[in-house]
């Protein structure tokens, strides 16, 4: 086992649209996160072209390299390992940061550490705040919806998953419905929290005891709503609309994930994911974990997207095991959170 945690990891970062790197001080401490972010490129398509977002990769992680050393005040030698993102994620977007990653560990004697991106999500709060175990993450972004228990440091259990959208990919399809630019989800956001009525949704629970989510049906009832408007004649109430979406989702989210909470007996609950940024989630959960008794860590806005110092807190579990990459490691879209568990 590693006995230093002291350690400076270089994190890198690309499993989708954002390009990024960081320099991150014993798993705890960012020297340096810097995020090249490509919303501009792919908003006239109404979402990410993953064949764009690997060449802008190509062209920005060299730049973005030098840019996190230089913040950091380090240079290659100070390094201890290089960690990157190895799934899930879109696989050409992928194999770019694994490529980059791969020759800095080999060019410089260091070990790789491939990291799981959602672990990522959830670790990021450990560069707030001190994780407290067993605890419970709520996963929330434009790919996963999940329920996630920690009965110990680095061991992942998956209680329940999305079965179909996962929350952000539903807020982006509605967005798109509404003829809302991308990404869709703030301007659903902003609009919700600014109205003054509400066009009631429905709320899939699924089975009684179930932990898993389903946003099809939500989004089909915002469909129905309006083509109901057009077929009548009525004007569409947007914001009307998307405070009765938003409500729907927050209302299962914060449901479930407060439930999970007591029925595993988690001594906190932890906001995770992209739509962690959500101001209406944030709220809410707040809310309602403040009249429950149960303590809610939630990332600043800056570690809720995707960004590479939260792949250096993730890392640095595996850091501190010794737990290293072999550099014939793959791209894997499909990753699996519980198979990536820390084995010690």
């Amino acid at each position: 086992m590693t006995t230093s945690n002291n350690e400076l990891i270089l994190a890198v970062e690309t499993s989708c649209d954002e390009t990024s790197v960081a320099v991150i001080r014993g798993g705890k401490h960012i020297l340096s996160n810097i995020v090249s972010s490509q919303i501009d490129t792919h908003k006239r398509f109404g979402g990410v072209v993953p064949e764009i977002a690997s060449r802008k990769h190509v062209e920005s992680i060299t730049l973005i390299m030098e840019q996190a050393l230089s913040e950091a005040g380090v240079t290659f030698r100070d390094l201890s390992a290089i960690a990157v993102t190895q799934g899930p994620g879109l696989v050409g977007a992928l194999l770019v940061g694994i490529v980059a990653a791969k020759s800095l560990s080999m060019a410089l004697g260091l070990p790789l550490i491939g990291t799981h991106h959602i672990a990522g999500h959830i670790y990021a709060n450990e560069l707030v705040a001190e994780m407290q175990y067993p605890c419970l993450a709520l996963v929330a972004s434009g790919g996963h919806t999940e329920l996630v228990l920690m009965e110990s440091e680095g061991v992942f259990q998956i209680l329940g998953r999305t079965r179909d959208d996962a929350v952000g990919e539903a807020y982006d399809k509605v967005a798109r419905t509404l003829n809302f630019p991308y990404p869709g989800g703030p301007y659903i956001d902003k609009l919700a929290q600014g109205a003054e009525e509400e066009i009631t949704m429905p709320r899939a629970w699924l089975e009684p005891d179930s932990y898993d989510f389903s946003f099809s049906g939500l989004k089909s009832a915002v469909l129905a709503a309006i083509n109901s408007a057009k077929m009548k004649g009525e004007p569409l109430r947007e914001a009307a609309l998307a405070r009765g979406f938003q409500a729907s989702v927050i209302d299962v989210l914060v449901t479930k994930a407060l439930r999970a909470v007591r029925e595993t007996g988690a001594k906190q609950l932890l906001l995770c994911g992209g739509v962690a940024a959500n101001g209406g989630l944030r709220a809410a959960l707040t809310a309602r974990c403040e009249e429950a008794g149960i303590p809610l860590l939630i990332p600043p806005l800056k570690l809720c997207t995707d960004n590479a110092a939260m792949i250096g807190a993730a890392a640095h579990l595996k850091w501190t095991r010794g737990e290293f990459t072999p550099l014939d490691m793959k791209a894997e879209p499909g990753l699996s959170l519980e198979e990536w568990s820390v084995r010690s």
